[in-house]
């Protein structure tokens, strides 16, 4: 197999890994989401005057209700937020993905022993 077939496919494989890191971030950031709001379900069951507590490493702290609903709707928002930034990147990685495969089969089909013309874009 020549180098150039075999850089390709590293690369390919490099992006394969980044996607199933990607992946992996989202089903961390869903449970995350889910554990929130949760327990945001269950603090607004909570009366306003009853005692509260937030958990910081391994001690309970007391805190208010609002301080609290606060800080998890913020924690809630951010995750959305990350989430909307690791879609944009699967979507980047599958298209990349698809753009390799493409190459490569094209690369092979040729059986050609030259490498291919260099590309317009070196982000790629």
């Amino acid at each position: 197999m020549p180098p150039w077939l075999q850089e390709q496919i590293m690369k390919m494989q490099q992006s394969q890994q980044n996607l199933q890191s990607v992946m992996t971030q989202k089903q961390h950031l869903d449970i995350e989401k889910a554990e929130t709001e949760k327990a945001l379900e269950e603090l607004k069951k909570v009366a306003d005057g009853d005692a509260v507590f937030k958990q910081a490493g391994t001690v309970l702290i007391k805190s208010t209700k609002q301080e609290l609903i606060d800080e998890l709707e913020e924690k809630a928002e951010m995750a959305k937020t990350r989430v909307t930034v690791l879609d944009k990147q699967e979507e980047r990685l599958k298209e990349s993905l698809k753009e390799q495969e493409t190459k490569i089969t094209e690369m092979m089909k040729s059986g050609s022993t030259s490498p291919p013309p260099a590309e317009d874009n070196p982000r790629k």
